[in-house]
């Protein structure tokens, strides 16, 4: 599999080591907060976690290791991690990860997704209307007592005999925004995405869009229709974003989704579109 640099919280579980437990979407679309369960290996080497626009809190249910973290070529670096500690990773960029078991007990771990419209209603209610989303601080290692509480209530929802309320877990994620807004704000870091770019929740809903759609062919216009921008200002904000314009990102997708290789995604494209994937892109 070639690594990406993003995808979405639906998709990370393919990206990640491991097997999944438990989740609170039950085959159908997630509003607002999403919930894992997945059990992992006792020892791990170095692989890629692609960005996800969704911040993610990762608890740690059972085990404990020696984690550590990168941005691609950096440094290491190293946290010692038990039960009840926990993660919050909102990085816009990938990062590398590996981690080594120090116990004999099962290595669990329960991943919340918090959506960003979510995040936007939390932002409104705690620091007024108008406010720019701030960035979370980036948390290894971390215990928080009322995190912890929430984190437990949510675990209990999705592992438990019942089938998960919708309603209870969107409370409880209501309830971890509103904290994180609080107490994790990052003031000295910039917004998610430079002033001028596509908004993150509209981002969110056109790759959403564009990925549920990959097999139809790309067309550029339902997506501009969706952010509610011509196609100039949707493909020049869209870049400014992401990094990519929209006809070089879904290059990056066709090989992730089960496309054997570059000559099959190639040869499916031309047929959509009439010329190559290099040539659109040109």
């Amino acid at each position: 599999m070639i690594p990406r640099s993003r995808t979405s919280a639906e998709a990370l579980a393919d990206h990640v080591p491991g097997k999944l437990l438990a989740s609170s979407s039950q085959g159908r679309p997630w509003e607002g907060v999403l919930v894992q369960v997945f059990s992992r290996p006792r020892d791990q080497e170095s692989y890629i976690v692609p960005a996800v626009l969704e911040p993610l809190i990762v608890w740690v249910l059972s085990g404990a290791a020696i984690v550590e973290e990168r941005e691609l070529d950096g440094a290491w670096t190293a946290s010692r991690v038990k039960a009840g500690d926990l993660f919050l990773t909102s990085s816009a960029t990938p990062y590398e990860m590996r981690w080594r078991a120090t116990s004999s007990e099962p290595n669990e771990s329960l991943h919340v997704y918090l959506g960003l419209p979510l995040l936007e209603r939390a932002v409104r209610e705690v620091l007024g209307p108008g406010k720019v989303r701030p960035r979370l601080r980036e948390l290894s290692g971390h215990t928080d007592p009322v995190i912890s509480v929430l984190l437990e209530r949510l675990r209990a929802e999705v592992m438990g005999n019942r089938r998960p309320s919708p309603l209870s877990v969107q409370g409880l994620g209501q309830c971890l925004a509103v904290h994180l807004v609080r107490h994790y704000r990052d003031e000295r870091a910039p917004e998610v995405f430079p002033q001028g770019g596509l908004p993150a929740f509209k981002l969110h809903k056109v790759i959403s869009l564009l990925e549920a759609n990959l097999a139809k062919g790309f067309k550029l216009a339902p997506l501009a229709r969706a952010a509610g921008l011509s196609e100039f200002h949707f493909s020049r904000l869209f870049k400014r974003a992401t990094g990519y314009s929209p006809s070089h990102y879904i290059l990056d997708i066709g090989l992730e989704v089960g496309y054997g290789g570059a000559s099959h995604f190639a040869a499916a494209f031309r047929r959509e579109m009439g010329l190559t994937p290099t040539a659109y892109r040109h």
